[in-house]
């Protein structure tokens, strides 16, 4: 039904204004009694068999949704219906950003891909909270947490400790992210000195809280075997719990779309198909050079059960989806589930 009736209707729209409109009627329509009902049944599958257990914490299923589809935390219980093991909120910033200017995501339906430099455009941590403190599904929360445009990179790590600090009562675990090629010289963080000091300094500030949460690293796939070389050395120093591999990629090698529509677009990180081979190359990098010392959660290019499964093979504990979501709709979370209890039952 997806793919025949209401993808070739979302697609008529602008991107953004799609994703707006399945906001609002996911809003609308999910808490209805009949429809709640119909999705659970619809899209659910659970089995004891798919759960896992990494960086301390107990995950139904290993299929999560990426950062940057729910943003402000508006959809938790809608998005937990359609049997997600985990949700990762942001990227939060201290204070609420409009983002880059509009038009700022695009679709490569050729390439079954996605354009976006929207700029951590987000409502602002505190807004967030509010939404968090009255969710009620028990699904796992990850906090993907940013700097806002305006704050020099000197100044970047108040910016994440007070994310952290708002945050840390209400999700399950916190993702650095300096790796999103659309707020200017934020990639510059992810240089080796840098990165350490933040990664210490937002482990030395959770460390203090009561019930320290894991803090992950999310990483752009656009790095070098040397900077790789490096993530793992920071890894292992400062003793975060994990890294998200990988973000958007500025490449456009391996696109097909004409090179004339790649240009009018300009900017952005590429999302989708063409983004799988590489996520799962510094995947498997990683995993071989820490000899498996840390968790790595898979994410780019995942479009069915296989994809995943590749991941996994490559060195993943976990994998999350986005785009795959936007082509392939809904139903792909429970057929990845089905996919994986096939492998894991071998």
């Amino acid at each position: 039904m997806y793919k025949s009736i209401l993808k070739p209707l979302f697609f008529l729209k602008k991107p953004e204004d799609a994703h707006h409109f399945t906001f609002d009627l996911t809003k609308l329509t999910f808490n209805l009694p009949i429809i709640k009902s119909l999705i659970k049944s619809t899209f659910q599958f659970d089995d004891p068999r798919l759960e896992r257990e990494v960086f301390g914490l107990k995950f139904k299923n290993p299929v999560g949704l990426a950062a940057g589809f729910d943003k402000d935390a508006k959809l938790i219980d809608e998005m937990a219906m359609l049997g997600f093991g985990f949700i990762e909120i942001g990227t939060l910033t201290p204070k609420p950003q409009e983002g880059n200017p509009q038009p700022r995501l695009f679709r490569l339906p050729q390439d079954e891909a996605l354009i976006n430099r929207m700029g951590f455009n987000n409502g602002g941590v505190l807004e967030a909270v509010e939404r968090l403190k009255n969710r009620k599904s028990d699904v796992i929360i990850g906090g993907n947490i940013g700097k806002n445009k305006n704050t020099p990179n000197e100044n970047a790590v108040d910016d994440y400790l007070f994310c952290l600090e708002a945050l840390h009562d209400y999700v399950d675990y916190f993702v650095v992210n300096v790796s999103s090629p659309n707020t200017p010289n934020l990639r510059d963080l992810q240089e080796k000195e840098p990165l350490k000091a933040l990664l210490q300094a937002v482990k030395s500030a959770n460390d203090l809280k009561e019930k320290p949460k894991p803090i992950l690293l999310k990483i752009a796939p656009d790095l070098t075997d040397g900077q790789l070389d490096d993530i793992v050395e920071i890894v292992m120093d400062t003793n975060i719990a994990g890294v998200i591999a990988t973000n958007t990629t500025i490449d456009r090698s391996g696109l097909s779309t004409s090179k004339e529509k790649i240009e009018a677009i300009g900017a952005g990180g590429v999302s989708g198909k063409v983004l799988a081979k590489r996520s799962t190359e510094v995947i498997r990098y990683l995993s071989r050079k820490s000899v498996g010392a840390f968790p790595i959660i898979g994410v780019g290019g995942i479009y069915s059960a296989e994809d995943a499964i590749e991941k996994l093979k490559a060195g993943a504990c976990l994998v999350q989806v986005y785009s795959g979501m936007i082509y392939e709709g809904p139903g792909l979370i429970k057929k990845i589930k089905k996919g994986l209890l096939a492998y894991f039952s071998r």
